[in-house]
């Protein structure tokens, strides 16, 4: 007669796979290929799925402001400074982009999706050092 796993059994099981898929995602974000405030980093604008402008980050040395119209009277102020960029003013209710403040890292994007804005932070393929894969 076959023995039937206990409910228990399985419960512990489950919340160990939890535990490694949490720690693998946790490990990749930590290992990941990412822009770092010395990396030589741009920043992609895309308004509408469409790219309007990219900014070499790394080769900015005044801090300067610039806006983005979009459909209905939609705005949003960036403000670009060496090595970080945010949206600085939008027209949208929530203002979610603008309290992410100044990124320099690609983790997250900066979006507005009221206005249909995103900029995303990209390492300049060529720079990457070598990783643990590599050696």
């Amino acid at each position: 007669m076959k023995k039937i796993p206990s409910a228990s059994k399985f419960k512990i099981l489950f919340i160990v796979m939890i535990l490694l898929v949490f720690i693998a995602s946790a490990g990749y974000l930590l290992l990941a290929s990412r822009c770092k405030t010395t990396d030589s980093c741009v920043a992609d604008i895309y308004q509408n799925g469409t790219l309007i402008k990219s900014i070499p980050l790394y080769q900015v040395t005044e801090v300067y402001r610039f806006t983005v119209t979009g459909e209905n009277g939609a705005e949003n102020v960036i403000e670009v400074r060496p090595g970080s960029i945010a949206v600085i003013s939008a027209s949208c209710p929530d203002k979610i982009c603008v309290h992410q403040g100044f990124q320099s890292d690609s983790l997250l994007p900066i979006t507005c999706l009221p206005n249909r804005l995103v900029i995303r932070l990209r390492k300049i393929q060529g720079t990457e050092e070598p990783d643990a894969l590599t050696y």
